[in-house]
């Protein structure tokens, strides 16, 4: 039997590009009883290109195409990437056509990930004898004095030749340079410096004799001591944090620095964690449900037994928070993690407050606003076997974390759409992905929402997903009363106010009359939609989307809200010269401004995209309007996602038709749903709430189901349309986008592309046609359609659609137009 020091083991390693396979590594010798599943390990891939990949497998059997290059290190002690997250990875992009390279990139945090091509400087110990060196080596060695460091990619240009990677070896073996891998980790732990007495002060005689000589040369050094030992008195270990004491002293740093040079105090650098801390204060059986609550909760543990994943269908306010806490602590009580999952990072703050309250310092956050350090600790934190995080609240990203022993996933408010991941690749469904996550651990699902999505609740139906409702408010607290502001007669009748109608204003006095607080809804940020010209109707345009720019009155610019791009307010139309321009339309920031002049005594607050880009944006706005320090509250739809306030007495829908008539077939549920969800801010603990909803179609039937609360009506009016016209949850779609920097190449591969699809596919496929936004940064798009019907196996069906990508791919034409896919579509 051959001894293992005697197999030549290699490695199938995935690296983070965009291609649809592993590639096979030979393992040196040395490393191969340390290698593992799931350890970073940097490789060569290419002639020049060094990359950080994570290793799949590993094997026996050489690569029959190529000669397998060697890993060239390991990054790691132990596997950071887990057995099921490289399953749930491969799953992931098989079921979302994309690579799993890109699933990669997008579950790793970033200080995880190391920068990709080596330096090389000269060799500290180089003594300039260059007569054991060849031309080319000179060559080399002679620009390094001039420049101090290359890249491989510089010295190839040096030489003009593409390898260079032997001629940089025989260098290292000269000792002529070194090679500055630039792998170097992005993550450094952070660190506090601590100060402690030196043991010889402890004595009292030579304290005196210290205090002495301070006191006639250093008066600072003296300060800052007794400052010290005023603080590390404080407690048991007798030593203080260097920035305590630097605070104590006014930022006396000079007098500490003496302290510190003569030894009097010693400083020590200590790794500590990012993460707050917190203790717990109640305990989950504190929480007393109602009979309703009750008989929802013991419905759900008979279906979750079954293994079944399980839809919460509660009206807003109906106590689902309080329910998904009690199953939390039976998955605690088994020794299990949870994952907890929310669209939005707005919920986040309220959510996690209410969790640290019952189950403490076990609480993680994790989501995209969280800095680099901050989300490695948390991922090591949970690889750990005694790690601290038995829960994470995150956002669509947490379904890539390090779980090793999950038990239950929480979905809440599963409808959202945040919960899809449109660019870049893996357009994933976060929901969606959390079932299949939960099956790979044998865990429970829950689901829930006032709102359901047709397909969720298709699933409850068809028996796939179990299902228990909540019919009342908490406490019994009617639903709001919601009332229809007809815009049309306002306007012919004269009463409207700017944007707000007399019925809106009114309700809003009548609400700050009575000390309550107001949530207004406009889902456009900014303050104006556009300028226009009002001799020739110019619009200012952005100049790499086909999207007219939006005014933000607060940065003094003009912004496209698709790539960013910016630009000044022009004083003249360039077309006409005129001085004619007008906003039109109105956005979050306009409302804000608008009511401060209507109710100037309130406080406002606004949160959409522009005002919470900071991490704790989102903490401060809705702590300090739960704590009432705000009045009025306009917002983009992060207000209307689960927030709950207690005192909030009207809701103000301001414009519900730019949702109505929105050209998608999602359209009427995601009105019903966002408009039902923002009503169901008002009114929550106290007393009954109103909402004031403004429009110019007011018997529109969206708007009735959502003043007569009738989801199951919707529901079905929905399903039976979608059934008819061939859309989900009766159909599967797969939405291509074919994109050029050519207008005429990216419709020409389109077509191309589309006949070749059409072959097999039929009258299945649609288009190609242009999207509703043509271009964006600089890439013109056609898209397509693939409509499947049940029976037919989806799997295949995008196997094929893959090989046609790869055979249209061929025709060098063809190889700069990308195509993207995005399987169930949202």
């Amino acid at each position: 039997m051959m001894a293992d020091h005697d197999r030549t083991i290699f490695a199938e390693v995935l690296l983070p590009l965009p291609l649809r396979a592993t590639f096979t590594y030979r393992v040196p010798r040395g490393l191969a009883s340390v290698l593992v599943k799931g350890m970073r390990v940097v490789v060569q891939f290419g002639r020049r290109k060094i990359y950080t990949g994570i290793v799949h497998s590993l094997h026996e059997n050489p690569p029959q195409e190529y000669e397998a290059k060697y890993i060239l290190s390991i990054l790691d002690d132990s596997a950071v990437v887990t057995e099921n997250q490289l399953k749930f990875w491969d799953w992931m992009a098989g079921y979302y056509m994309c690579a799993a390279g890109e699933v990669m990139n997008a579950a790793l945090p970033s200080g995880m990930k190391l920068a990709s091509e080596t330096k090389i400087l000269l060799h500290p110990d180089f003594d300039g004898d260059y007569t054991q060196l060849n031309d080319k080596e000179f060559l080399v060695a002679e620009a390094l004095e001039v420049n101090q460091i290359l890249t491989l990619t510089e010295v190839s240009g040096i030489l003009d030749q593409v390898t260079v990677m032997p001629l940089i070896k025989a260098l290292i073996m000269k000792n002529v340079v070194i090679a500055e891998e630039e792998l170097k980790e992005k993550y450094k732990p952070k660190t506090e410096s601590w100060l402690r007495l030196h043991a010889d002060y402890e004595d009292e005689e030579k304290m005196r004799v210290l205090f002495d000589q301070l006191e006639k040369r250093a008066f600072r050094q003296l300060e800052a001591l007794m400052k010290f030992l005023q603080l590390s008195g404080q407690n048991e270990a007798k030593e203080c944090k260097k920035t305590d004491l630097s605070a104590a002293l006014d930022g006396n740093s000079p007098g500490i620095s003496g302290l510190i040079k003569k030894e009097v105090l010693l400083e020590e650098v200590r790794e500590v964690s990012r993460l707050e801390r917190f203790d717990n204060k109640a305990h989950p059986d504190e929480i007393q449900l109602n009979e309703e609550q009750s008989a929802a909760f013991a419905k759900m543990q008979e279906v979750l037994e079954e293994k079944k994943p399980t839809l919460l269908h509660g009206v807003t306010g109906s106590g689902k928070t309080e329910i998904y806490i009690k199953l939390i602590q039976q998955a605690l009580d088994r020794g299990q993690q949870v994952l907890y999952l929310l669209p939005e990072i707005a919920l986040t703050a309220q959510i996690i407050n209410r969790l640290r309250k019952f189950f403490g310092e076990q609480v993680g956050v994790y989501h995209s606003r969280y800095n680099e350090m901050e989300r490695v600790e948390i991922w090591n934190t949970l690889l750990a076997p005694d790690g601290l995080f038995n829960i994470i609240i995150g956002a669509r990203s947490s379904v890539f974390l390090p779980f090793t022993n999950l038990g239950l996933v929480i979905v809440d408010e599963e409808h959202d759409s945040s919960f899809r991941q449109h660019d870049p690749a893996p357009r994933y469904n976060a929901r969606d992905s959390a079932v299949v996550l939960a099956k790979l651990f044998d865990a429970k699902v829950v689901m829930g929402s006032a709102t359901p999505a047709l397909e969720t609740y298709f699933n409850v139906l068809a028996g796939k997903y179990g299902l228990a409702t909540l019919s009342k408010r908490y406490g019994d607290v009617h639903l709001p009363e919601i009332q229809i502001a007809d815009l049309k007669e306002e306007q012919k009748q004269g009463k409207m106010h700017s944007h707000f109608s007399s019925l809106l204003i009114n309700s809003m006095k009548e609400a700050l009359e009575q000390k309550q607080q107001i949530i207004l809804f406009q889902n456009r940020r900014g303050f104006s939609l556009r300028l226009e010209c009002q001799s020739c109707g110019w619009v200012p345009e952005c100049k790499s989307c086909d999207v007219s720019l939006v005014y933000h009155k607060g940065r003094g610019h003009l912004r496209c809200h698709y790539c960013g791009y910016t630009k000044n307010i022009p004083d003249r139309c360039p077309k006409c010269n005129g001085t004619s321009l007008k906003m039109m339309g109105f956005g979050t920031e306009k409302v804000e401004e608008e009511l401060q002049i209507i109710f100037p005594d309130a406080v406002f607050a606004r949160m959409d995209l522009d005002t919470t880009r900071n991490k704790n944006s989102y903490y401060s706005i809705i702590s300090d309007f739960e704590e009432g320090k705000t009045d009025i509250l306009v917002g983009t739809q992060m207000v209307t996602k689960g927030l709950d306030f207690d005192n909030v007495g009207l809701v103000g829908v301001l414009n519900a038709d730019s949702m109505i008539n929105y050209p998608d077939f999602r359209s009427f549920e995601r009105s019903y749903q966002m408009l039902a969800q923002v009503s169901g801010r008002a009114g929550r603990k106290k007393k009954r709430g109103k909402v004031v909803i403004q429009s110019r179609k007011p018997y529109h039937a969206v708007l009735r189901y959502v003043m007569e609360n009738r989801y199951n009506d919707m529901l079905q009016s929905q399903l039976q349309e979608r059934q008819r016209f061939h859309y989900p949850p009766y159909f599967r779609l797969i939405l291509i986008t074919v994109r050029h920097k050519d207008q005429e190449v990216a419709q020409a591969a389109a077509y191309e592309y589309g006949q070749m699809l059409r072959t097999r596919l039929g009258d299945r496929l649609l288009g190609p046609e242009y999207p509703l936004v043509g271009r964006v940064r600089n890439q013109y798009r056609m898209q397509l359609m693939v409509k499947m019907e049940q029976g037919i196996s989806f799997k295949a069906v995008k196997k094929y659609i893959l090989e046609c990508t790869d055979n249209f791919k061929l025709n060098s034409e063809n190889k700069a137009a990308q195509i993207l896919f995005e399987v169930d579509p949202l």
